[in-house]
Parts: C-alpha cells; structure tokens; sequence
C-alpha cells in the first residue's frame, strides 16, 4: 500500500465563510488558518498547496480577550534610526480591523511559498457585506 500524495493540479478548492462576530481575534484567525493551510481535509499534503479560499466577515466585532486591546500593540520598523511605529490594537481595531486580522492569520500561515500563495486566498470583511455571493461559500463553525 502506497501513501497517497496530493497533486496541485487535481485539489478542488471550496469557498467557506467564516464569522468573526463575537469571537476572540486569534480563534478566528487559527481556523482562517488551518482552512488555507488545508489541513482540515484527508488527503493533506506538507509539500502541496491544498488549502481553500476562505471570507471572513465581521472583523470589526471580533473581541480580544483580557487586556489585549490597551497593553498589545502592533508595531513596525522603517529602518532608520527611531524608526519605530507603533499602534495599540484598541486603534486598530476601531479604524483598520481588516488589516489585524489578516496580520493575525498571516503569522499562523508557513513563512515560504505555500503561506504566501495561501495568504491571497483570504478575503477580510469589516462588515456582514462580501463580494463573493457568486462562489457560494458555505459556513464553518469555530
């Protein structure tokens, strides 16, 4: 008996939606990950991009549990001498929540060529609104 190795030519992809509504940022995020990764799915393969599309709706009512949003804090270096940027996600949240969610799924996704190709099947929505209606994304539960 032979192990069974996924080809990227023959993986059929499904759309899932998933929200975010109420739940804590890094659950969320996780399984946004696990769905791109395609680690959900039998025929998983370490080597192949078998992960699916994912949407994510309602980032802007995801929660961050504890004191997370006034002690955490998103930040970013230009290089320079005092370069440092830094933003508290009690900010982010309120005008970019998009954006941290997505920052939170990337760090979960492998940091090769297979997270980054997974990263741009990840469409994030502030709100309930999507544009994917026409793919039929079915609900997954957290």
């Amino acid at each position: 008996m032979s192990t069974y190795m996924a080809k990227k030519e023959t993986v059929e992809r499904k759309w899932y939606i998933i929200d975010a509504a109420g739940k804590p940022l890094g659950k969320t995020a996780a399984a946004a990950a696990t769905i791109l990764r395609g680690k959900h799915r039998p025929e998983f393969t370490p080597h192949v991009d078998c992960g699916e599309f994912v949407v994510i709706v309602n980032a802007s009512k995801a929660v961050l549990t504890g004191k997370k949003l006034e002690q955490k804090f998103y930040r970013r270096h230009s290089g320079y001498i005092g370069g440092l940027k830094e933003v508290s996600y009690k900010t982010l949240m309120a005008t970019k929540p998009e954006f941290a969610m997505e920052h939170a799924v990337k760090g979960m996704l492998p940091h090769n060529s297979i997270g980054a190709k997974a990263i741009t099947r990840l469409k994030v929505y502030a709100g309930e609104a999507h544009k994917q209606q026409a793919q039929k994304p079915v609900p997954y539960e957290i």
